[in-house]
């Protein structure tokens, strides 16, 4: 049955710097990373070796504890070089790119004619299996799993993020595809949410799905939030969830045979130029989108969003998940205390509270740097984490569980019904300063290593 929920309890950070409805294509990076770090709790067992050659599709290296699962490279050229780090731990596999692309090629699949283990076999020999990501944990899905549902949302609330209406425009076909195929891997339901009352065509035609709306401020938009107010997990269940623009990506495949992992980028921040949507591949240079485009040299460069995404350079690589780039000043500079440190009268700054006369504008656009304002300190119980946390759990409870690696206070408190980006809002408005998404983060690492 369908829903319609009204999200209360959260933040609108409201930035400068949101981007253009206008499509770029991207120069095409000359270097493609494939980086582990992207699958948390992933080793790779590499199948290629450097200055080999492979094929856009082709495996590059597999989940070691998990053979099945194939990561495959998104462009066809020479594997140029594997970074390693300590302890040999890789990094970061590079690939050259050729100047066009050679494919290798999948068998079409006929989703009609697919049961669950036909469908599965697809999406992991084509190199699709990475795409889909369980609850709890928020890891890679486990293939020999069966999920009592999937759950797809079709919009981001996270600060500046892309609107899916627009990144998704024409691809309708693909998206009913990818749903098509993903529907023949659970006995429940494909859970499609949307937020505007009129969503893009390719949301509102969707068959074979069951459609909620949810409105509300971030993180009506996280997934986690979506599936506590339709289909909560209970401990021994499992949920698995999939990007939108994901589900486009799986349904080309299917329809083509080919793996072709285009993205549209949303180039966003206060510091950045030339905002716009990017078309590019996934693994892509940061350079090839943000070079140039970028005001001054005293900058944070983000893939991702404010709140959960990760610092970079510019010679670094766009995050497998990641459809955002985020530029914002670094706060490396100091503010003087009368005017825009905390004697300041703050008329431009944001704040979560009433501290500063700004909270009386709800439409306002700020622009924030990268500075704390402040240390980690004692951990002081205010009351601020429930005003933004939107979940029927108490949050500051979870996180001190979680702390002290206490895993019957953590599943008695709702730790399987969350990942860390759910806590990225209870971080920001944090007075003590507490790493709330690292905490949440370790202690499924300890769920999943004592109780999975």
């Amino acid at each position: 049955m369908s829903k319609s929920i009204k999200i209360r309890k959260g933040l609108d950070v409201n930035l400068i710097g949101e981007a253009d409805k206008v499509i770029v294509d991207a120069q095409r990076s000359q270097f493609y990373a494939i980086k582990p770090a992207d699958f948390h709790n992933t080793v790779p067992k590499m199948v290629v070796k450097v200055g080999e050659k492979v094929k856009a599709g082709a495996p590059v290296f597999k989940d070691k504890y998990n053979m099945d699962i194939n990561f495959v490279s998104p462009v066809s050229g020479t594997v140029s070089d594997i970074v390693r780090g300590e302890k040999r731990r890789i990094l970061s596999v590079l690939i050259e790119a050729d100047a066009s692309d050679e494919y290798q090629t999948n068998e079409i699949a006929n989703i009609g004619g697919l049961d669950a283990a036909g469908a599965k076999s697809f999406l992991l020999n084509a190199g699709l299996w990475p795409f889909i990501k369980m609850r709890p944990l928020d890891v890679i899905a486990k293939p020999e799993d069966t999920p009592k549902a999937i759950f797809i949302s079709g919009f981001d609330s996270h600060p500046l993020a892309p609107d899916y209406d627009f990144t998704l425009h024409g691809k309708g076909k693909e998206f009913q595809a990818g749903i098509d195929l993903l529907s023949k891997l659970t006995e429940g339901a494909v859970n499609l949410t949307t937020r505007s009352s009129n969503p893009d065509d390719t949301f509102k035609s969707a068959t074979g799905c069951q459609k909620h709306s949810i409105s509300g401020p971030h993180p009506s938009g996280n997934v986690g939030v979506q599936i506590h107010h339709i289909s909560p997990i209970n401990k021994g269940e499992v949920v698995w969830v999939v990007n939108a623009q994901d589900v486009a990506i799986i349904g080309s495949t299917a329809l083509t045979g080919k793996y072709v992992p285009t993205r549209l980028v949303a180039l966003t921040g206060e510091t950045a130029k030339n905002r716009k949507y990017y078309r590019t591949l996934i693994g892509s240079t940061i350079k090839n989108i943000a070079g140039n485009n970028i005001e001054g040299d005293n900058n944070r460069i983000i893939s991702g969003n404010v709140l959960t995404g990760e610092k970079v350079e510019m010679d670094d690589y766009l995050g497998y998940y990641h459809s955002q780039i985020t530029v914002i000043p670094e706060g490396n500079e100091y503010k003087f205390f009368l005017t825009k440190g905390w004697l300041g009268l703050g008329f431009g700054r944001f704040s979560a509270s009433h501290a500063y006369p700004s909270w009386m504008s709800k439409s306002k656009k700020f622009n924030v740097d990268t500075n704390l304002n402040g240390e980690e300190r004692a951990y002081v119980v205010t009351e601020q984490y429930e005003k933004v946390f939107p979940f029927d759990i108490f949050p500051v409870q979870l996180v001190k569980a979680a702390i002290t690696n206490d895993i019957d206070n953590m599943e008695k408190l709702g730790i399987y019904e969350v990942a860390p980006e759910d806590f990225a809002l209870c971080e920001l408005i944090c007075t003590s300063k507490v790493q709330s998404q690292e905490h949440i983060r370790n202690g499924l690492d300890l769920i999943q290593k004592e109780c999975m």
